[in-house]
């Protein structure tokens, strides 16, 4: 009996479930289906995979055969530490960067590219991912370097009709159409190019693992296996991202947490201007951002992004503000536009693009609460041109500015830059590094600029008009021009009802109708009348 009972355990042990569940926006796994994940708190993003996929367990086959790959692409000639060493003493002898060529990725990266970096490139569908990274391949294949491209989506002759388009193809960029990771690595080992890039890393695949490409399991092991690749050999490697509907990168957080960089190109599909922002990034600021111009020939720099946002008409209209938003160490003019109508809806409608909906309402109840505008039946539309998004809270007082000048028909004046971020009160608050933000607007041909009054001594010294503002009120009395058109018209209501007497309510009440007048038609009686 006992020994029955201890094979049926060994059976039942050997039956075990073979495949776990994990979050695909953390990565944690649990040993069953989960609607609520234990470590996000994230709803309804449980996926099945195979368990011995994990890799992370102690032991098993899975577990073995991870280890076993990783070490299997570190270079044979590498010399590690056994053990621990003294921070100190690490070298630092090939961890220079690296310029890409392109000044406005080198200054997204934090200055060019670090050996052995992992970096992650996601964007919408069509926004110009994989044509950035065969023009940074073909860029850095011109400067002599070797480059190894691998694309898992499309063949030869498209990405040769592409670089076609983009100018010259070098020589030193190499072209591999493959999915399979374990081929992949083995010609990077032959190759030893200077960088790669892997286009797309949900196409990526490893034969050892059950599921297929773009699975929880398959994207993070191809990504762990990746890692130990551009490590080990010290080679920069680019991975390009599918990304989800909410615009996130698809598959388990956990990819963007082992990479070294995590980097998204934005912007409207339909608009030309593209801008290439880092939401991580352990070698710079995560505030730096690029602009690029997407032509016929490629993406093309932009050298002056605030000249390019700017609208060139030399006269001012209703409804138009220009506001410096600081990206990083860089001050953007970018030109704001609002536009305030009479509501036809129980609801106004509150539409904006590229400026958050929520910080709208709350400069909203600013005018109305301390400057008198009565915006409550108004509709207010505000965009940001060029597709940019403002994060910036010193932008406040310029999209203030805009509705402002809308509802009253009252341009700004010429050549006016509003800086400022507004309180509840209604108060003008500081704004950080005004003077780069003034002397930008002075090298544009800006002529006056309206800022907190808490940072005049900031501001000296530099060739514009300077008016320091306390309140938004005061900045409606001082920026403003004169009126050029009727105020916005406001709903009319209803005439109230004159209210009758009683004696005359009682008397209309008992008013007799008025029977035309005519000699009376007498009809037959009917039957059932008789």
């Amino acid at each position: 009996m006992t020994s029955i009972g201890r094979t049926g355990k060994g059976a039942k042990s050997g039956k075990a479930a073979k495949t776990s569940f994990f979050c695909t926006a953390c990565g944690n796994e649990q040993p069953r289906w989960f609607g609520h994940c234990p470590g996000c708190g994230e709803w309804n993003t449980a996926a099945e995979a195979p368990a011995g996929g994990a890799g992370g367990g102690a032991g098993g086959a899975g577990g073995a055969g991870t280890r076993r790959g990783a070490a299997r692409w570190v270079p044979a000639g590498d010399v590690r530490a056994q053990g621990p060493q003294p921070l100190a003493e690490v070298s630092m002898e090939h961890a220079e960067r690296a310029a890409t060529g392109m000044r406005e990725l080198d200054r997204v990266l934090g200055g060019g590219l670090v050996p052995g970096s992992l970096l992650l490139v996601g964007g919408d569908p069509g926004i110009g991912k994989s044509t950035l990274m065969l023009q940074l391949a073909m860029g850095l294949a011109r400067e002599g370097r070797k480059i190894l491209y691998v694309s898992g989506e499309e063949s030869e002759q498209q990405i040769r009709l592409r670089a076609a388009r983009l100018g010259e193809v070098p020589p030193g960029l190499l072209l591999l159409c493959e999915t399979d990771l374990e081929a992949v690595l083995e010609a990077a080992s032959r190759v030893n190019p200077d960088a790669m890039i892997a286009d797309s890393i949900q196409t990526l695949s490893r034969s050892d693992l059950e599921g297929g490409p773009g699975t929880v399991t398959q994207v993070r092991e191809c990504g762990l296996a990746l890692l130990h690749y551009a490590k080990g050999s010290r080679t920069p490697v680019f991975l390009v991202g599918h990304v989800t509907k909410d615009g996130a990168v698809a598959g388990p957080r956990v990819l963007e947490h082992m990479v070294d960089a995590v980097l998204y190109l934005e912007g409207e599909r339909y608009q030309h201007y593209r801008v290439l922002r880092a939401a991580k990034n352990r070698f710079g600021s995560t505030n730096e951002l690029g602009v690029f111009e997407m032509l016929d020939t490629g993406l093309r720099e932009v050298a002056n992004p605030s000249q390019a946002f700017l609208s060139d008409g030399e006269r001012s209209e209703p409804g138009v503000a220009v506001v410096a938003s600081l990206e990083g160490s860089r001050p953007l003019l970018v030109e704001v536009q609002a536009l305030v109508s009479t509501s036809f809806y129980g609801t106004p409608q509150r539409v904006t693009a590229g400026f958050d909906q929520r910080r709208l309402a709350v400069l909203l109840a600013v005018l109305e609460r301390r400057v008198g505008l009565k915006l409550g039946r108004h509709d207010v539309f505000v965009t940001v041109t060029g597709g940019l998004k403002l994060d910036d809270p010193g932008t406040d007082l310029g999209v203030a500015l805009a509705i402002a000048s809308s509802y009253r028909s009252r341009p700004l004046l010429h050549r006016t830059l509003a800086l400022g971020e507004i309180s509840l009160s209604g108060e003008l608050r500081r704004v950080s590094r005004l003077d780069a933000r003034l002397r930008e607007a002075a090298q544009l041909g800006f002529v006056r600029a309206g800022f907190p009054k808490a940072q005049a001594a900031d501001a000296e010294g530099i060739a514009i008009e300077r008016v320091a503002l306390g309140t938004v009120r005061e900045a409606f009395d001082a920026l403003l021009g004169e009126k050029v058109g009727g105020p916005v018209a406001e709903r009319p209501a209803a005439p109230p009802r004159p209210r009758e007497s009683g004696a005359a309510a009682a008397g209309s009440l008992r008013a007799p109708l008025r029977v035309p007048s005519g000699p009376r038609s007498s009809a037959p009686p009917r039957p059932e009348d008789e």
